[in-house]
């Protein structure tokens, strides 16, 4: 596809993206609710997350099996009517003050979010050259993390309320329109321009198209894939606690308007998404710039809990800077010489997601011990296993 076509599959995508990120950001104002409505624990107003996330495992295979059977643009339509399903039955779980229909409902928009992410990864991916995914990956990471702030300030002007004063009981009207709005989107999408496409040789066994998968017979014989698999695991749950915690964080700090801080995390990323643009790959190769990030991560992790507690919540942006090319930059390294694999080794990547269940979950049992602030120590040893894997991790191939 040369790039004139690319405009409109981009606009699309990317608006897929931005409904990924508000879903997501959803939850950002649900946990600080539930934790002063319902009395739950900080811990358990995680499992949100958890519930959320914890299905990219469960159905990361099954997504593959579906895009394989009635192929992208049909499987993205799909997840929009899931995630439509999965906001409708919020409304009860709210009628009933129920936490555990909370939970049901959270892991039916990770259903939803699973097949939606299965879908435009892998297809933003492939749609041009390899050595430019990560610049259309930095593009729909803007219009990703975007949506993350907008999704709570959304709940907030709908509600007519701050955070720290919501009801279960406000939440009906907002869960409504949200619901309305994602079956349209799953029309929408339906009916979108969008082409298939595929990776160079994933319909074939010939040598040449991808002569690195030529002769390989599984999944587990890419420990390029395998290695960033499990660093996508920890990005995930690190990039969810960086932008999942801040209106948590700042309500347990104390300061007004609790929600607002949700564009902390947001601006740090999209300064990120737009020097990918600029840079990649022309002034800056997919690996440098997970290593550069990397590094930013690390000293953003330390600054957030070495500083003064109500000056600590804006080095969350340092640490979300350092996010920002992690997710467009692993992609293309773990998924390189796939071939007739890719399929497979895109849902493998789409189950390591499963991190941002795991990961945000650990810091909300963190927090209940030792406070917020503490808790953002779980971020610094993540960001160096990243580091490793941008440095030496994806380079490791097995014999021919």
């Amino acid at each position: 596809m040369n790039k004139k076509n690319f405009v409109i599959p981009l606009a699309f995508i990317g608006m897929m993206f931005f409904a990924i990120g508000f879903a997501l950001g959803i939850n950002s104002f649900l946990i600080p609710v539930l934790n002063g409505t319902l009395g739950v624990s900080s811990g358990k107003s995680y499992l949100i997350l958890a519930a959320t996330f914890s299905t990219f495992i469960i159905f990361g295979y099954p997504a593959s099996l579906t895009i394989a059977k009635i192929g992208y643009k049909r499987t993205m339509s799909l997840s929009f009517l899931l995630f439509a399903a999965a906001f409708a039955l919020f409304i009860p779980s709210a009628h009933y003050e129920s936490f555990t229909l909370f939970l049901l409902a959270s892991f039916m928009s990770g259903i939803a979010n699973t097949f939606l992410q299965a879908s435009v990864n892998p297809y933003i991916t492939i749609l041009g050259p390899m050595e430019s995914a990560a610049k259309r990956m930095s593009i729909m990471g803007i219009c990703n993390k975007l949506a993350w702030p907008v999704a709570p300030v959304f709940l907030a002007f709908i509600i007519g309320k701050n955070t720290t004063d919501t009801l279960i009981s406000d939440l009906f009207l907002p869960f409504y329109i949200i619901t309305a709005i994602f079956i349209i989107l799953g029309i929408i999408s339906l009916f979108a321009p969008l082409p298939e496409v595929k990776a160079a040789g994933e319909d074939s066994d010939n040598a040449e198209d991808c002569p690195y998968a030529a002769n390989k017979r599984s999944i587990w014989e890419f420990p390029h894939l395998l290695l960033g698999a499990l660093t996508l695991f920890f990005y995930v749950g690190v990039e969810t606690v960086a932008l999942g915690t801040l209106v948590d964080y700042a309500t347990w700090l104390g300061l007004p308007d609790a929600s607002s801080y949700a564009w902390i995390s947001p601006v740090g990323m999209v300064i990120g998404y737009i020097c990918g643009i600029i840079f990649i790959p022309k002034y800056l190769s997919q690996s440098n710039a997970l290593i550069i990030c990397s590094l930013l991560g690390i000293a953003g992790s330390l600054l957030v809990v070495l500083t003064p507690a109500p000056l600590s919540i804006w080095f969350i942006s340092l640490m979300a800077l350092g996010c920002s090319l992690m997710w467009p930059a692993l992609w293309p390294l773990a998924m390189a010489d796939l071939g007739r694999f890719t399929k497979t080794g895109a849902s493998f990547l789409v189950m390591a997601i499963a991190g941002g269940a795991v990961i945000p979950t650990i810091y909300g049992f963190m927090k209940d011990s030792f406070g917020a602030q503490n808790s953002y120590w779980i971020a610094l040893p993540i960001y160096i296993f990243i580091l490793y894997y941008g440095i030496s991790g994806y380079k490791i191939r097995t014999s021919k």
